[in-house]
């Protein structure tokens, strides 16, 4: 912790990430895996709503420290905001340096329990973040709890001690160097003409920097002696194919002295009984499941099949006292395998039709949304895409849930976005990276829908140092996960790539007739065929494209096309399509289309009002595009489900543009 303190004196000028040492020396936050839920042995509090709100604008952003707003209400400290959680804090207000702000952001809550929470002795009362950009420190009634690097992924904090109202003061920052995942670096301009103190941010991304308390906080509760962990995984047999296994292993925290397991498989009703056991760790016969499928393999009302595994444990906790508890975990029957050529689910070729996403959209910035959520998912299967990358890090668990219901396959991509300088790849950031590894898998790895995780987007591959330096992180990442392919996103050649080589699929980002030879549709085909055969001659793995993409502005059109209009989007995908359709097949194994929907980017001379490269806008509303991609993806699938050639695309007209 002492090495954390210093990483962030270091790495950034004081006016900016300063913060008082003694509060470093302190308590890191717990490692949160299991998501919280309501049940006969547990209860959630949702802390979510209107928050106190107030950014520190000292030159040096340091007043909120050196005058202790955390030890009394935050209104006291000076006038507050009201701010709502989830969300980003810069879209919310009229204020242009709320938005563009970067230092530490300062959050309050008060918490008033239920008596019937507030009286049991033999309870533990855990205080939960889903997710919250970037760094964060947490106090409770003005004690500090500790710390968080890190934004995207949960973290918490055992209570010791509750009363019926519980103050929370949270303090964010948001600033990005060259140690965090994503990277970015502080500019100073010191001399005039400028202001004393200036700087900027700058990022190594092309996204905005959405700051703040970006998913569900809550209190949630356990009993003394609890259940910490369940890591399931599921394998058919070998000698009987109509045998699956699901294998679980168990983890108790709060130091049990003795345990009474029961373990129970139910169907998706969960009324039936499949499998049952009576250990922390054990394997479930099930003949002939039903299996976990991406809708676009199955098209039968059973194609997403999810059980429900409870594990129920008592017993005596450390001191003598009993404990009694309950989760329950959805999972899914299936299994993934890459050949040469191949990715393959329960045994069978999987073509990836899919998108890249941005957790991203009008007002709310990155913040945690179910109504966004859900058009997200109702809009992508009626384009047809059966699989997403989590771009550019993990999403909220309520997204992954809803994936795996409705038989969506991910890709899930880490916060490693940005690696482009030799001095990213420091021993710092290294650590950092494998943490966030270890905080997403051990998250997310139940998930049936996560078909293969993605280590990072676009570093730069073709350093020297990049090679140790990934080597390092696949391998651990494998430790942790040795049931799912890994991969990254590469935008360098086959030629001077230095990283490929540990993947277990090769997904490669090119934009021909965009960011290379603008305006030439007529060398998309040609270079994009090279591209994938000197890759794969190369490497020998399944391939996919993994970003590809034209911005374009709703309402502008020009014949012949040219760049940003829709009618450029239209014939810039129509060529990729015929590309794509030579190859797939072959050794190509999917097309993941930049972007889903326009989203937010930091102002900038080649940026209009953001990233226009969605084929739906911010508003989710389809682009002429879509229509097109909808034709091609649904082509796709009922070629690959019935076993006939696609159909030829009612947009062939396209091409004359």
């Amino acid at each position: 912790i002492i090495c954390a303190c210093r990483k962030w004196s270091k790495m950034s000028h004081p006016r900016v990430l300063s913060f008082l040492l003694p509060f470093c020396l302190s308590l890191v936050s717990v490692f949160a895996i299991l998501h919280p839920q309501d049940n006969q042995q547990r209860l959630v509090k949702e802390l979510n709503g209107l928050w106190s709100f107030r950014v520190d604008f000292s030159p040096d952003r340091q007043q909120g420290f050196k005058e202790k707003w955390f030890e009394k209400p935050l209104d006291e400290s000076g006038p507050v905001l009201l701010m709502a959680v989830p969300s980003s804090f810069n879209d919310i207000t009229e204020d242009r340096a709320i938005r563009d702000y970067v230092g530490w952001a300062w959050y309050e809550k008060s918490a008033i329990l239920p008596p019937f929470q507030a009286t049991s002795n033999s309870t533990r009362y855990v205080l939960r973040f889903e997710g919250v950009h970037y760094y964060t420190m947490v106090w409770v009634n003005g004690v500090y709890m500790g710390y968080h690097d890190g934004g995207r992924l949960p973290f918490e904090f055992e209570l010791k001690s509750i009363s019926s109202t519980t103050r929370i003061t949270v303090a964010v920052n948001n600033t990005l160097t060259p140690y965090t995942l994503p990277c970015g670096r502080i500019q100073y301009y010191n001399q005039p003409p400028y202001p004393k103190g200036y700087f900027e941010q700058d990022l190594q991304f092309d996204f905005f920097n959405y700051a703040g308390i970006h998913r569900t906080v809550s209190i949630y509760t356990t009993s003394s002696a609890y259940i910490y962990d369940i890591n399931t995984t599921t394998a058919q047999d070998t000698a009987d194919p109509s045998t699956w296994y699901l294998r679980y292993q168990v983890t108790l925290g709060g130091s049990p002295s003795s345990s009474s397991v029961s373990v129970k498989l139910f169907d998706r009703s969960g009324q039936s009984v499949i499998a049952s056991g009576s250990s922390l760790a054990g394997n479930l016969k099930v003949k002939d499941p039903q299996l976990w499928w991406p809708w676009s393999m199955n098209l039968t009302q059973n194609y997403s099949y999810m059980y429900i595994l409870q594990v129920d444990v008592s017993g005596k906790d450390k001191s003598g006292g009993n404990y009694d508890d309950q989760y329950r975990l959805k999972v899914g029957f299936r299994s993934v395998r890459v050949t040469s050529t191949q990715f393959l689910i329960n045994g069978k070729p999987f073509y990836f039709n899919g998108v890249d996403k941005h957790e991203d959209a009008d007002i709310r910035g990155k913040g945690f949304d179910y109504p966004l959520y859900l058009k997200d998912i109702y809009m992508m299967k009626w384009l047809g895409v059966s699989a997403i990358r989590t771009s550019h890090y993990p999403y909220a668990t309520e997204f992954l849930d809803m994936c795996d219901e409705v038989g969506i396959a991910v890709i899930g991509e880490s916060t490693a976005v940005g690696l482009q300088d030799a001095d990213n790849f420091n021993n710092i950031t290294l650590q950092h990276h494998l943490e966030v590894m270890k905080e997403m898998i051990g998250r997310d790895k139940n998930h049936p829908g996560i078909v293969m995780w993605s280590l990072a987007n676009e570093p730069n591959s073709a350093l020297s140092v990049s090679e140790p330096y990934f080597k390092t992180v696949f391998d651990y990442t494998r430790q942790l996960d040795p049931t799912r392919p890994a991969t990254f996103t590469c935008n360098h050649h086959y030629y001077d790539d230095l990283v490929t080589q540990f993947v277990d699929v090769v997904l490669i980002n090119r934009y021909y007739g965009w960011y290379e030879h603008n305006g030439h549709l007529e060398l998309i085909h040609d270079l994009l065929a090279y591209d994938l055969e000197m890759w794969y001659e190369k490497r020998k793995k399944p391939m996919m494209i993994s970003e590809y993409g034209a911005g374009t502005v709703i309402g502008f059109h020009v014949y012949p096309s040219m760049t940003f209009t829709e009618d450029y989007q239209l014939a810039f995908h129509y060529e990729h399509f015929q590309t794509f359709n030579e190859y797939r097949g072959k050794f190509l194994v999917g097309e993941l289309i930049w972007n889903f929907a326009d989203f937010m980017t930091a102002q900038s001379s080649n940026r209009v009002w953001g990233n226009r490269k969605g084929i739906l806008d911010r508003q989710r509303q389809p682009k002429p595009v879509a229509y097109l991609v909808q034709s091609h993806y649904w082509n796709i699938t009922r070629g690959s489900v019935s076993g006939r050639q696609p159909h030829k695309t009612r947009f062939e007209s396209v091409k004359k543009y």
